[in-house]
């Protein structure tokens, strides 16, 4: 059985949306897009390359799918981590909207997203990973199916942008299992799934 990984950007205030450009989603009028690139140091990208170490595959949400097939398919530099796994590897898509996707590898599930993920995870061995895709990271959350987050908070506000966890959020307890910063100031940190919540008083 293999576990299912979220790798996200934050800013401090939680926000997902556009970290790695103005283009990237400017739905809801965003446009502070692209504020993750000047914390790219060498330390960030150890970071990205040790992540890319150890996928067996990739699922994505339909939006971060799109983004990823226009760019990384051009790719075919055999040194460059990212682009050797997205290549090679396979990869899964969620959407209802896509009925084909002609990057190599990839295999669209259109039914219950929740059901789908669960079989697909029974299915498969080692680690699939999602990138970003946090629409669809939200509904899998609500299903405890992901069982662990990489979380990388970058020191910056924006005050607006769509949150990875809003309100509505189902309740969730996680284990930090590790933690590093980066000299640009990246926090990234990893939590493994605990369950619910405890509670008490002082």
């Amino acid at each position: 059985m293999a576990t299912l990984s979220l790798t996200q950007f934050l800013t401090l205030d939680g926000v997902h949306q556009a970290p790695g450009g103005p283009e990237e989603d400017p739905s809801g009028g965003f446009d502070l897009g692209g504020w993750s690139v000047p914390y790219g140091d060498e330390d960030f990208g150890r970071f990205i390359t040790e992540v890319f170490e150890r996928p067996t595959a990739f699922l994505l949400g339909r939006r971060t799918y799109e983004i990823f097939a226009g760019y990384w398919p051009r790719q075919a530099d055999p040194a460059d981590p990212v682009a050797t796994k997205l290549n090679a590897l396979p990869k899964y898509v969620a959407s209802h909207t896509l009925t084909t996707a002609d990057w190599n590898g990839t295999t669209v599930l259109s039914g219950d997203v929740a059901k789908e993920v669960a079989a697909l995870k029974e299915r498969l061995d080692g680690e699939i990973q999602m990138h970003g895709s946090a629409g669809l990271a939200k509904t899998l959350m609500a299903h405890d199916l992901i069982d662990t987050l990489h979380l990388a908070v970058f020191p910056v506000v924006l005050g607006k942008g769509m949150r990875l966890f809003a309100d509505g959020a189902t309740p969730s307890a996680f284990r930090l299992t590790a933690a590093r910063t980066t000299a640009a100031g990246v926090a990234i940190q990893t939590y493994e799934r605990a369950g619910r919540p405890a509670y008490g008083s002082y």
